[in-house]
């Protein structure tokens, strides 16, 4: 071996082993390699370049620019985008119709739908789509989200080694007409037979054993902080008591008046929390906004306000499609005075709040008690809390407002908003169908991704602050390691001695140690790097022994979906680590039985369906 060789082995073990020890962050020791790296770079070690030539120094950050992360980048948007709308939501609950609170119903449905949805569907966009359900799982059934995130990730990988459309599996295809003498690229189905018998035998797997071999770990530090869903706040601020619907019929003297002029809040103190025009929904609609005759006016205060607006000839009556008005789209947000407020002795109304910010307040709690009727007539005290309604599309302004501190709840309360919904759903087939039909990944998820924030469906500010960044900074660490893997050498020396080893065994034992080098290089390197390592080799051996090329590539694709040991393995994986609050050792702990049952079944199925 060369010292270049040593000294990446040396510089990849030393803080893989203090991340395995729970001693280091995965991210910091992957940010650590790469950094050392470039220093022996530019110092003269050829590790990521050619030796004495410290620009390519500059390949220790070439991670960041890599499609993999601007795949990531662009999911972690279209995914917030889809919990946003509820579609997630939709799944979620729909999972939990079948699966209940059984934990092991629940893992195996998590790992067979992500193995359905990866068959047609990059593996990471699977995994992404998948995470927000999971999680919405795991807060109505209690079940820790370490036991379900694993299986998504799992299950992912699972159904990519049955589709043509794992890139790695199609670097594979592409592979094979650059071979001496080029060969026949793979046909569309050729990795079904073999991967999908491994798929089934994962999935029967996880649903097994997976109760007693997932962690059952707490979740992190920011995933238990409380956050009420906005039924839970409107049973807090007794919200149903005082919830009324006033109907407007023809004739009546609020027909064709601004909601302003009603006096509906100065006179009498009353909120109105959304209007119902019709089919549409008019949330924490503002003074100008028009009452028409057919209105309902959904409006909160006491009991004997709400039926003085009889006078005017409307008719009162109380919410008949439930206590909940969260539950029929309207958005509600909790806000506290901060501390020295300038806010403090001031009413809402002299503050002009509804005016600025967009938000009417419905209630306030101050202590034990909850006022409902004259909220905007109040002078704030300290510790006083408002609960209000209004678009989070204004949220940004109030959040800038140092007097008042923002609290927003948990949305799993809110229906599914159809039209943004099916906007999203629609971007997301698109781009998954032209992924399909060649159009690079990364471009298409981030035109979605694109599309996505100027239809206004999410802004930027949210996606950069919901961002999964540990995941970011692992990947782009880590794809240096790749880089140095191949310059050095290493990952080709180690292709060579593999193939010598197994060589006597004949062409199935090509093909298990096609796997088992190729899944070994996938733990540290990835599969779309790894493929173009093993591939190569697999093809070079099989025609000199004068064995099918084409299953030795499908037997080193597959190879490179097996990424079960570590949590860098795959960028699917590290999805998944801050969700679930993952420790190194985890992934091993449930994978390595796993690796051992592919390895099985993928010689089982060379043998059945390749004859070797």
């Amino acid at each position: 071996m060369t010292f270049a060789q040593i000294f990446l082995i040396v510089v990849v073990a030393i803080p893989m082993i203090a991340v395995g020890a729970n001693r280091l962050r995965v991210d910091i020791g992957a940010l650590i390699i790469a950094v050392a790296l470039g220093i022996a770079q530019f110092l003269g070690l050829g590790v990521l370049g050619q030796a004495n030539h410290p620009a390519d120094a500059v390949q220790a950050i070439a991670g960041l620019g890599q499609p993999v992360v601007i795949t990531l980048f662009s999911l972690f948007i279209i995914t917030q985008s889809l919990d946003r709308t509820g579609v997630t939501r939709v799944i979620a609950r729909r999972l939990l119709a079948i699966g209940g609170k059984s934990e092991t119903r629940l893992i195996f449905l998590f790992t067979a739908t992500s193995a359905v949805l990866s068959l047609v569907m990059n593996n990471l966009a699977a995994g992404a789509l998948l995470l927000p359900s999971a999680m919405d799982a795991s807060k109505r059934t209690g079940i820790k989200p370490s036991k379900l995130l694993i299986p998504v990730a799992y299950g992912s990988l699972l159904g990519g080694s049955a589709t043509y459309f794992t890139t790695a599996n199609i670097i594979a295809s592409n592979l094979l007409l650059t071979a001496t003498p080029p060969q026949a690229p793979l046909h569309i189905l050729d990795f079904t037979p073999v991967g999908g018998l491994i798929a089934i035998a994962g999935i029967i797997y996880m649903a097994i054993l997976g109760k007693r071999l997932l962690p059952n770990r707490e979740p992190s530090a920011e995933q238990q902080v409380v956050r009420h869903t906005e039924s839970e706040l409107e049973d807090m601020y007794q919200l149903g008591e005082r919830l009324w619907e006033v109907q407007v019929p023809a004739g009546s003297q609020m027909a064709g008046k601004q909601l302003g002029h009603t006096e509906i809040g100065g006179r009498l103190g009353l909120a109105v929390a959304a209007i119902w025009h019709g089919r549409q929904a008019i949330f924490a609609p503002p003074p100008g906004q028009i009452i028409n005759a057919g209105d309902i006016l959904l409006t909160v205060g006491r009991e004997e306000r709400v039926t003085q607006l009889t006078e005017m000839g409307t008719k009162i009556g109380r919410d008949q499609q439930g206590a909940y008005i969260s539950k029929q789209g309207v958005s509600l947000t909790e806000v506290i005075l901060a501390p020295h407020s300038k806010a403090e002795g001031q009413t809402l109304r002299e503050l002009d709040f509804r005016r600025n910010y967009g938000f009417t307040a419905v209630a306030l709690l101050r202590g034990r008690r909850s006022y409902r009727t004259d909220v905007g007539s109040l002078k704030l005290n300290p510790g006083d809390s408002i609960l209000m309604v209004g678009s989070r599309d204004r949220l940004k302004g109030l959040r800038n407002n140092r007097d008042f501190v923002v609290l927003e709840p948990d949305e799993s309360d809110q229906p599914m908003r159809k039209n943004h919904a099916l906007l999203v759903t629609a971007i997301l087939a698109a781009a998954i169908i032209a992924s399909i039909f060649g159009f690079p990944v990364y471009l298409a998820t981030l035109a979605a991704a694109i599309i996505i924030i100027l239809s206004g469906v999410i802004s930027m500010e949210d996606a950069y602050r919901n961002m999964e960044w540990r995941a970011i900074f692992l990947i782009a660490g880590m794809y240096t390691v790749s880089i140095a893997m191949v310059q050095t050498g290493l990952a080709v020396m180690i292709g060579q001695e593999v193939v010598n080893l197994v060589r006597p065994f004949g062409p199935v034992g090509l093909a298990a140690g096609s796997y088992l080098l190729t899944a070994a290089l996938t733990q540290l390197m990835g599969g779309q790097v790894t493929a173009l390592v093993t591939v190569p080799i697999a093809i070079s051996a099989a025609l000199n022994m004068h064995t099918s090329p084409q299953a030795m590539a499908v037997a080193s694709a597959i190879g490179c979906s097996a990424s079960f040991l570590t949590p860098i393995a795959h960028p699917v994986n590290i999805l998944m680590i801050g969700s679930g609050n993952y420790r190194f050792i985890d992934f091993f702990r449930v994978g390595w039985l796993l690796t051992i049952i592919t390895f099985v079944v993928l010689v089982f199925g060379m043998m059945i369906f390749w004859r070797l």
